[in-house]
């Protein structure tokens, strides 16, 4: 039972960690991209619809992540090159994936959908308690895990990682430096897309292995607020995936055990949990623009 429970929360917490994680990046350069739940929503839709059409769920978690990245060019482009809004583009990028995933998705309600199977090593995977928790996850699980500690080597441990903050902390330095800012931004842009689109691609191929329109519910959202929580350190955002997992899934098994609560209370419970995290951390308003990139949302337009 316990270890059913885990597995559970590890499994809900993976598509906030992935897309949080890309989402770090990008803000850690300076840019701030709220289509995160667009990009999701789009890498769900191309991740189902690229499997049920091949029978290969790895080509739709493929193509989940270029369309992924597709999508945040179309963002790049709009912000780095012509300059417009971050936060505004940001939103019509949310609104332009959740109406185009309607739309080709509708041809997918109520298809059976192809599952990433999960992994199993002989003995290891059948252990007591831990064994199909660490050892009989899915592939993007371990994936997941590997990504937050490539993250936080990268950024805090190479070279390009320190030239990818100094664009974030302070844009015109940078320039003057000779860093091309534009370019390193397009970069983590890109791969915060890619991210986000491979998150997508879980929800409708490992966490829910079906097409429903709007399957995100607002994960893009919450992915956007641990990164805040975290105070944009990999590791810190790792724990609060997790802990999200786990009032999604309490909620769940609230419900189950017939809880005298009402069941739209409880559904509400991570967004809630949200809320209340965002407000504990505006609270101490030093230690968040301590770690806050200076130049976060600020627009560039390099020397001519």
């Amino acid at each position: 039972m316990l270890e059913d429970i885990l597995i559970t929360i590890a499994t809900a917490a993976t598509p906030l960690l992935i897309a949080a994680m890309g989402e770090l990046v990008v803000e850690r350069s300076g840019v701030l991209n709220l289509g995160v739940e667009g990009m999701m929503i789009m890498g769900a839709v191309t991740g189902f619809g690229v499997a049920y059409a091949t029978g290969s769920p790895w080509l739709g978690v493929g193509s989940a992540i270029v369309v992924g990245a597709a999508f945040s060019l179309l963002f790049g482009f709009l912000t780095l090159t012509l300059v417009t809004n971050q936060v505004a583009t940001g939103l019509a990028l949310t609104l332009l994936g959740l109406g185009l995933s309607g739309m080709l998705g509708e041809a997918f309600v109520g298809l059976p959908g192809i599952k990433l199977t999960s992994i199993h090593i002989p003995y290891l995977s059948d252990l007591p308690l831990v064994g199909q928790l660490a050892f009989g996850q899915d592939p993007v699980f371990y994936i997941s895990i590997i990504l937050t500690a490539a993250v936080a080597w990268f950024l805090f441990r190479s070279r390009v990682g320190l030239t990818l903050r100094s664009v974030g902390d302070n844009h015109a330095s940078a320039h003057a430096l000779g860093i091309s800012v534009i370019g390193i931004r397009y970069l983590a842009v890109m791969f915060g897309g890619a991210c986000a689109g491979l998150a997508g691609a879980y929800l409708s191929l490992v966490y829910t292995p079906q097409w429903i329109e709007n399957m995100t519910a607002g994960r893009g959202w919450i992915a956007l607020a641990l990164v805040v929580f975290a105070s944009w350190r990999p590791w810190r955002v790792l724990a609060g995936a997790y802990l999200f997992g786990a009032v999604s899934i309490g909620q769940l098994h609230a419900q189950a055990l017939g809880i005298g609560v009402p069941s739209q209370l409880l559904s509400s419970l991570p967004y809630l949990a949200t809320i209340v995290v965002l407000v504990l951390i505006s609270r101490n308003r030093r230690s968040t623009m301590v770690n806050t990139p200076a130049s976060l949302g600020l627009p560039f337009v390099p020397d001519r």
